[in-house]
């Protein structure tokens, strides 16, 4: 078998009497995109700054191609491009001054083409000469990322690339970093939209700093306990979730917009009574279905259980 690009085993960080990351144990092959998956808190940033060498691992080790990251830090850097939450280039600087200046920094001297080539391939080129702080933030984390790029690493390393920024920028940088997939480019993200972890070839779900699963999105979903029901209730959604919470007659309860999506033991048993629920305080149900779950569903539900073990012991 191949060496994984990345190799985590027992990797921990604590804070005080805070665990930051509990034991994390994963493996991310070359050209994947992987993604750490969970809510604020569950030690995500915490994970990616470690594997770049900004945190020192309290235990636990890690190898980025097959380079200890703690005995070989200077070769594992220059292997690696890491892309922070927030923007974190020269508003002073254009777009192509940052580039130079971060070329610079990773000792790149001859990067004029490479950096014609990354402005064309984040479609930055009509905005080189635009000062950092007047571009969008889609455009800003373009910027960055070919910031990143500039020395041809062979792992990015993203913490929640596209927070803040809006859903077409986020559709364009996803676009960008799947061209860069195909040219066998390893990436590991973070990223708190469920939506974007679906497009990973496989995802982490983490929770309190503990590893919950690995595994693809798909066979992810198979871990879910029931099924999904959604519900299109007539007049105010806020009342009849509310009405569904306290009944008890769903495991799980969320809004998306101007439906509700219900995790019950089985959908055609169970309808007929929320619908007589619903009715019973004037709520009229316009339609409902069965549907796939969504990786949000499956980490809701898992987070549910798990509570509910910690309750139990």
């Amino acid at each position: 078998m191949p060496t994984p690009s990345i190799d985590i085993l027992g990797l921990t960080k604590t804070f005080g009497s805070l665990t930051a990351v509990d034991g994390l144990s994963l493996s991310v092959d070359s050209g994947e995109m992987f993604g750490l998956v969970g809510p604020d808190g569950a030690g995500k940033t915490t994970t990616i700054r470690m594997l770049c060498g900004i945190l020192i691992p309290t235990a636990g080790t890690a190898t980025i191609l097959g380079r200890d990251l703690r005995r070989d830090s200077d070769a594992v850097k220059k292997n690696i491009g890491y892309l922070s939450q927030r923007f974190s280039l020269y508003g002073d600087l254009t777009a192509d001054e940052n580039i130079e200046f971060f070329a610079e920094i990773n000792q790149v001297y001859d990067y004029h083409k490479r950096r014609e080539e990354l402005l064309e391939f984040t479609r930055l080129t009509p905005f080189r000469k635009r000062l950092a702080d007047y571009l969008s933030g889609g455009m800003k984390q373009k910027l960055a990322l070919a910031c990143t790029l500039i020395h041809a690493p062979k792992i990015l390393l993203l913490d929640e690339p596209t927070t803040g920024v809006d859903p077409v920028s986020r559709r364009e940088f996803w676009k960008i970093l799947s061209s860069l997939c195909e040219s066998n480019i390893t990436i590991l993200m973070s990223t708190p939209y469920l939506d974007e972890a679906e497009r990973c070839t496989r995802v982490a779900l983490l929770n309190k700093g503990k590893l919950m699963v690995v595994d693809t999105p798909s066979n992810v979903k198979k871990r879910m306990r029931g099924q999904v029901l959604e519900v299109v209730p007539e007049g105010d959604l806020r009342r009849a979730a509310q009405l569904l919470r306290s009944s008890g007659t769903a495991h799980e309860v969320q809004a998306f917009g101007d439906r509700l999506n219900l995790v019950v033991e089985n959908a055609e048993r169970d309808f007929p009574a929320i619908e007589a629920l619903l009715n019973k305080h004037d709520t009229r149900v316009l339609d409902w279905r069965v549907i796939s779950p969504s990786l949000e569903n499956i980490f809701i539900s898992m987070m549910t259980q798990q509570t509910e073990e910690e309750v139990r012991l």
